[in-house]
């Protein structure tokens, strides 16, 4: 009996602390870049896309200063809702996928 409960609170500890770790991951911002700074993105620790900044450079190299910021606003907010609909829907693709091999069991940390 003592066994089962000391798993129990092993259980409960493991749970909290992974809980821990995907709330820490969420509040990252990990920045990557291409183009020698031209185009900047964030990631969360979870692989999650949070942002975008392109340069005038990166739209029209030949002539920047023909670009406008709305423009580039405008492309920044149309990747950021592409990327952000494009993980979701992969997400959904993902937990379907996971519940036809676990035959719907919820398995914390797989999805």
């Amino acid at each position: 009996m003592m066994n089962m409960m000391n798993m129990m609170k092993q259980a409960q500890n493991i749970q909290k602390k992974l809980m821990e770790a995907q709330e820490e991951l969420s509040n990252m911002n990990i920045p990557a870049e291409a183009g020698n700074g031209s185009v900047k993105v964030t990631c969360d620790g979870k692989g999650i896309f949070k942002s975008i900044k392109l340069s005038a450079e990166a739209i029209n190299p030949d002539s920047p200063s023909s670009v406008s910021e709305d423009t580039i606003e405008m492309l920044e907010d149309l990747i950021t809702t592409a990327l952000n609909k494009a993980i979701e829907d992969s997400k959904k693709v993902m937990e379907e996928k996971m519940k036809s091999v676990t035959g719907g069991v919820n398995l914390p940390g797989l999805m």
